[in-house]
């Protein structure tokens, strides 16, 4: 069961206190407070933990400072879309994530040269956009592939992301200590700009690791889904963050591994945004790059990630990470299936195009 507290009710109120007491008076429950920070107010959630299914909503809905009662019947505690619970989303770094957004981060898939992410960063700003993708670590398949130059190319990345005013960068992690890293380099830029942690796709069940990053508040979570799990699986693993106390979370499609979505890398997943959007709470990301893995192009002239993109869009995705790259044919980590800069303003028309025929999808389902 979750309690709700009315608008602006702190954690540390003496009404959430009151109802934390009259919880636990019941034998075996425990209490949990939790505070939900979204884009436009703050919310106070008590979750009852244990054997609730005898107890009444209703003298908990009798305290004035309580909104409502919810009663859990789905899985997923944290993340999931109760009955009647609140779908707020959250801002970070002034920019709102929620299910009702759209952000592109466009960038490197992995960071090689401060020329090179200079030029990302300076086409972004050219474009007015602040959200992109910089790997600094790269867990890759092979231990002879590229793995990323880590902690040495952060301050340049956040020196530069400063400069042509980037608010919120995507960047994989794979342990607590690149976390740690990621937080002393900010601080000796200045705090500059804002970080995304982003559990890649191979670390979608390094429970140690989602637990960690459930733990700490400063950065919000990109989840990758697993590649070879379930959409279950994997929602459980964002339940895994979410019940450390970290609530920003997007979720990202990023293709499945198998044969039947050759010649692709990975068997495109997208039409499970809107599943997921109506299973959670998060906000849906989709991962056009590396779903597609290569720069193919049809008869009508568009490219496989062009439609891959819009198939996302269309079904209402929050986020579009996406590969570019000033020279592929020298990037260091997929650069086959990066884009051009000057694709820069087709896709990004595209995009444009494609979300406004979704938003008149939705026009049009509302009567």
């Amino acid at each position: 069961m979750i309690i709700v507290m009315k608008a602006d009710v702190p954690p540390e109120s003496e009404e959430v206190r009151q109802v934390v007491r009259m919880a636990e008076r019941y034998p075996d429950v425990h209490a949990e407070v939790r505070q939900i920070q979204g884009s436009t107010r703050s919310l106070t959630e008590i979750y009852l933990i244990g054997s609730t299914a005898s107890i009444a909503t209703e003298p908990f809905e009798e305290f004035p400072a309580v909104e409502k009662a919810i009663r859990i019947r789905e899985r997923y505690r944290s993340i999931g879309r109760h009955d009647r619970s609140e779908v707020l989303g959250f801002e970070y770094r002034g920019v709102e994530f929620s299910q009702d957004t759209l952000h592109v981060f466009p960038g490197l898939c992995a960071v090689d040269t401060r020329e090179n992410v200079e030029a990302m960063f300076r086409l972004l700003k050219e474009h007015g956009v602040r959200t992109t993708r910089a790997g600094a670590y790269k867990p890759r398949t092979s231990p002879y592939d590229f793995q990323g130059y880590g902690s040495q190319c952060l301050p340049y990345v956040f020196e530069l992301a400063g400069k042509y005013d980037i608010a919120v960068i995507a960047m994989e992690i794979t342990s607590e200590a690149q976390v740690a890293e990621i937080r002393a380099a900010l601080d000796d830029a200045g705090d500059p700009t804002g970080v995304m942690l982003q559990i890649g796709t191979r670390n979608a069940q390094n429970f140690e690791l989602l637990k960690m990053v459930g733990s700490q508040t400063d950065f919000p979570v990109l989840f990758k889904r697993g590649m070879g799990i379930t959409l279950d699986e994997s929602l459980n693993a964002c339940e895994y963050i979410a019940s450390g106390g970290n609530n920003k979370i997007v979720f990202c499609l990023r293709g499945m591994k198998s044969n039947f979505g050759d010649p692709h890398r990975n068997f495109v997943d997208f039409s499970h945004v809107p599943v997921v959007k109506r299973l959670t709470r998060l906000p849906v990301c989709v991962d056009p790059s590396h779903s597609v893995g290569k720069k193919a192009i049809a008869p009508d002239g568009l490219l496989d990630i062009h439609h891959a993109t819009a198939q996302g869009i269309i079904a209402g995705a929050n986020m579009v990470l996406v590969d570019f790259h000033p020279r592929p044919e020298e990037a260091l980590c997929d650069g086959p299936q990066a884009l051009l800069f000057h694709e820069f303003d087709f896709f990004m028309k595209d995009v444009e195009i494609v979300r406004r025929a979704y938003l008149e999808r939705c026009k049009l389902a509302a009567g």
